[in-house]
């Protein structure tokens, strides 16, 4: 039978890679049964050929196995043949693509010198204005043929010169005529390429790669869903492009890059990939090498009983209906857990590490906005009160000697041990399920009980799909208890920010988990467990279902950029990081400027040499600001608005 009804990849018990059409880029084909491959993007002004040339090298032995430079206008584009030329020179044959938004000449160049061209269907032949319009089938069909007259001679260039080609969708520079018709949704951004995919097979020309790029992990995941679906329905199968825009610096860049591009891998999805990170690129180029290499003995995890009707959209969010046991589940946030059960003490400063201070002069706790929720103690005590907002949590066994039980939540090893107890909290006890009993005659004992949530764990090498596994049964037998995510990892700190960020992302994007348990190398060194806490809260930022802090949306830069996108997010950065819940966006250029910001709520963006466009939202507040002012203008705005809040 096939696997599920709602396809979008291969098997989502079994791993298996998508399999799409090869495509020639150079000497470095990608799809069909080849590696995925590695690419970033040069920073560098295109002008400039020996800076873009060296930089490219570096990029190449980090690990790139393309390289895309920017070509804004018909100068860039013909210097892409010095920049070849001198690549070639120094012994460099990887395959160049160039990057092209508004500009079809320089498109129809550069696809004569370079191997391929990367195209963006939302600003290659339109304008977007942000103005609402509406289109009569005639009227849309018109415009369809208008695309068609231009971009159809850039498609024959790459069939005459074997030229491979991007349709680069971003979410964030949709056309106004896609909007009116479909929204601004994973949907319109599917149907913007295919437009120009289907052009594309009216002139016989296959060489193409697409992408479905968006700040937001979750629009991005749903939009390749959607176009794989789609592409299926057309007898297509063209290879995808991994990537979400946008994606910041630090470990936030990192934790929302993993969600995004590591979900898709987790089902088998992707052939290509681009980390995009406020950073220089050959720092992005590890971390593609990282989530990519995770994926290379895949096959061989051990088996996951198999589905055959998939019970919830993968296409739209929904979060998977539970009922609340004191804060957990219903309505309320997904809480963090952290482990400390390895300690032989905990001290009153051990909490800071976790977000809780103590005042001993005011005898007060203060409590941030990224302070775990609850902390296992395994058999240990603390010598302390803890503050009122963090919970402990006990294994059964040391829980039942407890003076005063309420100081404590007992967690039950199996639903056996569960069972069997005559002793067991009357508000809330945590039992240990994995796939095995979830999917046993067993589970009937304990589903649906009003105190109990599960504590889903997993040791397959294929945990994610295993956990995600679990839940689908619990949603098939109408199960509503709240279930906490735990995953342990036995690995550096770099590999778990990226592992962790895949493995609850991809589970908490499709609205399965109502609480993260991280357990790493080493928890009884206070660095390790602020790392942890720190990662569990930016994984539940990224997945947009606790917000903790401010959020930003900060291109990498390229040769378009007119400013220091470094510095200048640094300085941002430094004065709004308090602001919690404000999305602001940092971008280059107007490239990357009001549209590649989609869903930021304010904006600052580079719109000439030395000076900057202040956004609110998708509205120009203020043009043509002077550099050295700009950020205590942006602040400016954010008071006005009464956003502003004291830093602490």
């Amino acid at each position: 039978m096939m696997e599920p009804v709602k396809k979008y990849c291969n098997s989502l018990t079994k791993y298996s890679r998508y399999k799409t059409r090869e495509v020639s880029v150079g000497d470095v084909p990608l799809g069909g049964s080849n590696p995925i491959r590695i690419q970033s993007m040069t920073t560098t002004d295109t002008m400039n050929t020996i800076a873009t040339v060296e930089q490219s090298i570096r990029m190449i032995n980090a690990g790139c196995d393309y390289v895309r430079i920017t070509a804004p206008s018909i100068n860039e584009a013909q210097n892409l043949l010095n920049i070849k030329n001198e690549l070639h020179k120094r012994g460099y044959k990887t395959p160049l693509i160039a990057d092209i938004h508004f500009t079809p000449n320089a498109a129809e160049l550069a696809a004569k010198i370079v191997e391929k061209v990367r195209v963006n269907p939302g600003n290659y032949a339109d304008r977007k204005k942000f103005q609402t319009l509406e289109y009569t089938d005639a009227q849309y069909n018109e415009e369809i043929d208008r695309i068609r007259e231009k971009f159809s001679p850039l498609v024959n260039i790459c069939k005459e010169y074997g030229t491979a080609m991007r349709i680069g969708t971003n979410h964030g520079s949709l056309s106004d005529r896609i909007m009116s018709r479909y929204g601004d949704t994973p949907l319109g951004m599917v149907e913007s390429a295919l437009e120009f995919l289907r052009i594309c097979e009216d002139l016989n020309y296959h060489n193409i790669v697409l992408s479905m790029k968006s700040s937001n992990p979750q629009v991005m995941i749903q939009a390749y869903r959607l176009l794989i679906q789609k592409m299926e329905m057309e007898s297509m199968n063209y290879p995808l492009h991994l990537g979400v825009t946008e994606a910041g610096d630090g470990e936030d860049g990192r934790i929302k890059s993993a969600l995004g591009i590591g979900a898709l891998l987790e089902d088998g999805i992707g052939d290509t990939v681009r980390v995009s990170l406020t950073e220089e690129p050959e720092c992005e180029v590890p971390i593609a090498i990282s989530l990519v290499n995770r994926y290379l003995n895949r096959n061989d995890h051990e088996s996951i009983i198999s589905i055959h009707d998939i019970p919830y959209d993968p296409f739209n969010y929904k979060r998977r209906e539970t009922f609340e046991v004191t804060s957990l589940g219903g309505t309320n946030v997904p809480k963090v857990f952290l482990d400390l059960s390895d300690r032989s003490s905990i001290g009153l400063t051990d909490l800071g590490a976790i977000g809780y201070n103590y005042n001993s002069t005011l005898d007060k706790w203060s409590v941030n906005e990224q302070a775990c929720d609850f902390i296992y103690l395994g058999k240990n005590d603390l010598t302390f009160d803890a503050p009122n907002n963090l919970k402990l949590i006990n294994d059964f066994e040391k829980w039942q000697t407890l003076e005063d039980k309420t100081k404590g939540i007992p967690l039950f090893e199996s639903l056996e041990q569960f069972s069997s107890s005559k002793t067991k909290s009357f508000v809330l006890n945590f039992v240990k399920l994995d796939l095995t009993t979830v999917i046993s005659d067993q589970l009937k004992l304990i589903a649906n009980d009003p105190a109990v949530v599960f504590i889903l764990t997993t040791k397959n090498n294929h945990g994610m799909a295993e956990q995600r596994r679990a839940f689908l049964e619990l949603k098939n037998k109408d199960v509503k208890n709240p279930v906490v995510i735990l995953r342990k990892y036995n690995i550096d700190n770099e590999k778990l920010l990226l592992y962790s960020s895949t493995d609850f992302g991809a589970l908490l994007i499709d609205g399965f988990g109502d609480g993260v348990w991280l357990s790493g190398k080493d928890q009884t060194d206070n660095k390790n467990l602020v790392f942890l806490n720190r990662t569990c809260f930016g994984v539940l930022q990224a997945a947009r279902t606790r917000i903790s802090k401010t959020e930003y949306i900060a291109c990498p830069s390229c040769g378009r950029t007119l400013f220091d996108l470094v510095e200048v997010t640094n300085k941002i950065r430094n004065r709004t990081e308090h602001l919690k819940g404000v999305k602001i966006a940092i971008m280059g250029c107007i490239v990357n400027g009001p549209g590649e910001m989609a869903d930021a709520d304010y904006g600052y963006v580079g719109s000439g040499a030395g000076k900057i466009t202040l956004y609110r939202g998708k509205e120009v507040v203020r043009k043509g600001v002077n550099s050295e002012n700009a950020v205590e203008e942006l602040i400016s705005i954010i008071q006005g608005d009464g956003r502003w809040i004291l830093p602490f």
